[in-house]
């Protein structure tokens, strides 16, 4: 079989050439005096002076005419997103989202042609399957800024997403989740044993990390039968995490201003500890691998794990899955399958930690089927307790924390009690859905997973339809059925096999909202139960 190129691959761009025309300033003076002896500096404000009076001139002239104008939200949102950049720059977003509805109402402006929609009744119009409204240009930093470079996560062309995920979708199917359950329960027994090793040490253990370690090996082995090595070696291997921590950062935020994200990484790309070189180095980390396992296969033969399927694809129909096709998927695979699942398993056990009655609850249900703990994922899909605590724990605490942007189309459309002009930009965060609690009830704040389970059906269809951890519509996440079989296979493992104490009991949890919801001290204390495993 022919090796694919990496060649061409999106991260070899060339870093500009780049001069300070700094010189030393150790002997400049300050105050009045330095004022007075610098050329031109008085001019040089003077000028800034002028040019900030005519913005904002311009700024409030053009929110005057704006036909949205009567639209809500704080007043410097009307001006610039530099407001909505340093709301986001604070890492809370997603609280800061919720407040802003309970001031404001059901729609807040958050910049000048950004809606932040608090509305069950909008979901179905800007989300539904036959939706026009496209991603905004949000979502452009989270590519590579060459036009012909694409995932399915940050594709904005939405004939070209439709087209892919139609010959690709059958991959992350429910049909084929069961495939990928060995590789699952491989790196399970990895995690138990380092978490034998390390339960009932005096010392906490940090759960984020571990966690994440085990969703990132799982992503490993589910796409090329092998994982990448992070909980055998208990690290961040190459620092392949803090990149992916860095990307997060430098895309969520370059993202609010798009147009500068080719300039930004055309710059960045070349220094190693910048979001855009995190970029080039997971792009190198994933074209490298693909290399590496398809050199190794020695034949496409039947389909095991997730790059064999594509390249039996590939074989077949070279021309329905290109070597392109095959990159970005497994971009996605390892980019999105790992963060995501972290911290939903974080959001699990953390809220089972947090409330004793359910984890005994859910305990009592696995022992009565299988006392180790050992559920396949048939199982799991008839164990509605499991189901119901995994469902309530992505309510509270879904994986992503920023609005789901997208654009109004041509003509416009009426959203709410509103006309939207085309390319204004709406979108849902889902935390404001989750927390809604003319859909959740009064106690949409508490982790109860019972709710899910006695709900009337009218009060469940209405929560079903503002259920939205993996997104809606068209864009809904390709891998949440990989991501749940994770959940179903892990949850039960570790409430049977150990008992878990907050490190602080007392004090909730710190989060990072740069897209991801990540929990910052997951620190706990483990003691391993009298189990058979």
């Amino acid at each position: 079989m022919k090796r694919p190129s990496t060649k061409n691959l999106p991260i070899e761009a060339r870093l500009l050439p780049f001069r300070c025309p700094c010189r030393s300033f150790k002997d400049v003076k300050v105050g009045e005096e330095a004022m007075l002896e610098l050329p031109g500096m008085q001019s040089a404000v003077l000028l800034g002076v002028v040019v900030a009076s005519f913005w904002l001139v311009y700024k409030l002239s053009e929110a005057a005419v704006d036909p949205l104008r009567s639209v809500p939200g704080p007043t410097l949102a009307r001006l610039s997103r530099v407001w909505y950049l340093s709301q986001v720059r604070r890492g809370n977003f997603e609280k800061k989202n919720i407040e802003l509805h309970e001031q404001y109402g059901p729609i807040v402006r958050i910049s000048p042609d950004h809606y932040s929609l608090a509305d069950p009744a909008a979901i179905k119009q800007v989300y539904r399957i036959n939706s026009n409204f496209e991603k905004s240009a949000w979502y452009e930093a989270w590519k590579h800024p060459a036009p012909e470079q694409w995932t399915t996560f940050a594709d904005r062309n939405v004939k070209r997403h439709a087209d892919t995920r139609r010959r690709l979708q059958g991959l992350y199917a429910m049909s084929s989740v069961s495939q990928y359950e060995k590789f699952v329960d491989q790196t399970t027994e990895v995690l138990l044993s380092r978490m034998d090793d390390l339960a009932g040490n005096a010392q906490t253990i940090n759960m984020t990390f571990w966690l994440q370690y085990y969703a990132f090996d799982v992503i490993g082995n589910i796409t090329f039968s092998t994982p990448f090595g992070f909980l055998e070696k208990g690290e961040d291997i190459d620092n392949i995490l803090v990149a992916l921590e860095n990307n997060l950062l430098y895309s969520t935020l370059v993202g609010i201003f798009p147009e500068w994200h080719p300039r930004l990484f055309q710059w960045l790309q070349k220094l190693p500890g910048s979001g855009a070189g995190a970029r080039v180095k997971l792009l190198r980390f994933v074209a490298d691998t693909i290399s590496i396992k398809w050199a190794e296969k020695a034949q496409v033969g039947d389909s095991h794990d997730f790059l064999d399927r594509l390249m039996e694809i590939n074989a077949k129909e070279p021309e329905k899955v290109t070597e392109y096709h095959i990159f970005a998927m497994v971009i996605g695979n390892v980019f999105a399958g790992s963060d995501t699942t972290a911290v939903s398993l974080s959001a699990v056990v953390y809220n089972l930690i947090r409330n004793p009655n359910v984890m005994q609850k859910l305990r009592q249900q696995i022992v009565d089927i299988e006392p180790t703990g050992k559920i396949t994922w048939k199982q799991s899909q008839s164990m509605p307790y499991l189901l119901a605590v995994i469902k309530e724990a992505l309510r509270v605490h879904p994986a992503t924390g920023l609005p789901l942007w997208r654009v109004t189309p041509r003509g416009g459309a009426q959203i709410l009690d509103r006309f939207f002009p085309a390319g204004s930009v709406v979108g849902i965060n889902t935390w404001t859905m989750h927390y809604n609690q003319d859909v959740f009830g009064p106690d949409a704040q508490t982790f109860r997973p019972e709710r899910w389970l006695t709900a009337d059906a009218e009060t469940l269809k209405e929560m079903n339809a503002s259920y939205m951890p993996f997104g809606l519509g068209t864009r809904t996440c390709l891998g949440r059925h990989i991501s749940t079989l994770e959940m179903c296979k892990l949850v039960p493992r570790l409430v049977v096999a150990y008992d878990f104490a907050l490190a602080k009991p007392k004090k909730e949890w710190n989060t990072s909202n740069f897209w991801f919801v990540r929990p910052t001290d997951f620190h706990v204390y483990v003691t391993k139960r009298k189990s058979e495993r």
